[in-house]
């Protein structure tokens, strides 16, 4: 499955993923999910949403246990972040299969879409949209860098825009959805176990800053007279470091646009993006009010103007406990448990069904990048803890 999968949407260039959604990166990987459910004789469908699935079992009977995680990525990502858990479950079934286990409930693998939201600005819409946290006027002002629009995009893929929206009948067919995906950090490296339980997922989210200025000319207008939004940028990215730090959290400005992007001009605006994450709801407070106070003081002294608009939240998400609790038991009480500060379709999803998470170690803690890795034997660790736990869920 590696082999076969690896090739789709890698640039040569920098060794990275560009799996952005209802692109034709996106649709190789949709191709590729398709042909691993058909080839197991799983009843194959794609849900109103753009999610797919792959059911073994009646999904009207209920009670299903879902496992799977997603196939997009961010811009030039790793090869194991979200088709770790996809592939993954694809090979718990056929370890459970040879096992020669009896199915006592419905039991479904997923391809959530647009998880990393790379492409529209917005994380996890497939599952936001199923759960009935993305309004379907909300999702319709979506665009990417090149003004496309989300419906618009899915529309050239195939699928009908105007069907989606929240899916509770799906959903009230599902009685735990169980996601593996590769650990983003070093918490398992450092204990020394292949693979952990989730506890919780930090709140986080992203902030948009426009910093407006006045552009000119970069040769002849005097320091005194400018108003450089990148100035004001750059010290708010400072500051963001700062805040970070003081508040034992993160906060990031990965991504920036500038106008008019000219060598020989000074900006007339430089919008950044930040995310920020916490361990709870106050410490994240405290980090993106103190950013924006910032900001706003910096903005002043250069004669600028600021502008922050909230795009994306998702608040601390607790995995419920008594199915955590199920899966430390199914894997024996010796798995360690631990919080991540990445959001996951899992955590979107916890508002309407029990969920709960399993990490696979990764030995440099890099993810979101090309250098993510994790060992074979990591990975085989993974899939027979996945297997062991669909056992004790679905075949009872």
């Amino acid at each position: 499955m590696w082999r076969s999968l690896r090739p789709k949407g890698r640039s040569d260039a920098s060794g990275g993923y560009r799996r952005f959604a209802w692109t034709g990166a996106d649709a190789d990987c949709r191709l590729w999910f398709r042909m691993q459910a058909e080839a197991r004789r799983l009843d194959y469908e794609v849900d109103r949403n753009g999610n797919q699935w792959a059911w073994l079992g009646d999904p009207a009977a209920g009670d299903a246990v879902v496992t799977g995680s997603h196939l997009d990525s961010v811009p030039d990502g790793g090869a194991f972040d979200g088709p770790l858990g996809v592939v993954s479950a694809f090979a718990a079934l056929d370890e459970l299969r040879r096992r020669g286990v009896t199915f006592s409930r419905p039991l479904a693998i997923t391809n959530f879409g647009d998880e990393e939201g790379a492409r529209f600005g917005l994380a996890c819409v497939g599952s936001r949209l199923a759960a009935g946290q993305l309004a379907k006027d909300k999702a319709f002002e979506l665009r990417d860098g090149d003004g496309v629009t989300l419906p618009a995009a899915m529309e050239r893929a195939g699928l009908d825009p105007e069907a989606i929206g929240p899916d509770p009948e799906r959903l009230a067919r599902v009685g735990a959805f169980v996601e593996l995906h590769v650990e983003q950090g070093r918490a398992l490296d450092l204990s020394g176990d292949p693979v952990g339980i989730a506890s919780a997922i930090w709140p986080h989210g992203r902030w948009r800053y426009d910093f407006h200025g006045e552009a000119n000319h970069a040769g002849t207008t005097r320091l005194a007279d400018r108003r450089d939004p990148m100035l004001t940028y750059a010290e708010t990215v400072l500051a963001a470091r700062r805040e970070a730090g003081l508040a034992g959290a993160v906060a990031t400005f990965g991504k920036v646009s500038v106008e008019p992007n000219g060598v020989n001009a000074i900006p007339s605006l430089v919008r950044g993006w930040l995310d920020a994450r916490a361990a709870d709801q106050d410490a994240l407070d405290a980090v993106t009010t103190g950013i924006e106070k910032a900001a706003r003081e910096y903005a002043d002294r250069h004669g600028t103007d600021l502008a922050v608009a909230r795009e994306s939240f998702t608040p601390v998400v607790e995995f419920e406990h008594a199915l955590r609790d199920e899966l430390g038991r199914l894997l024996g009480g010796k798995v360690p448990v631990l919080g991540t500060g990445a959001g996951h379709d899992a955590g979107i999803l916890s508002a309407s069904v029990p969920t709960a998470m399993l990490f696979v170690r990764n030995p440099t803690g890099v993810s979101h990048s090309p250098a993510e890795s994790a060992a074979e034997d990591d990975c085989v660790a993974g899939v027979l803890a996945l297997a062991d736990v669909l056992e004790g869920l679905a075949c009872r």
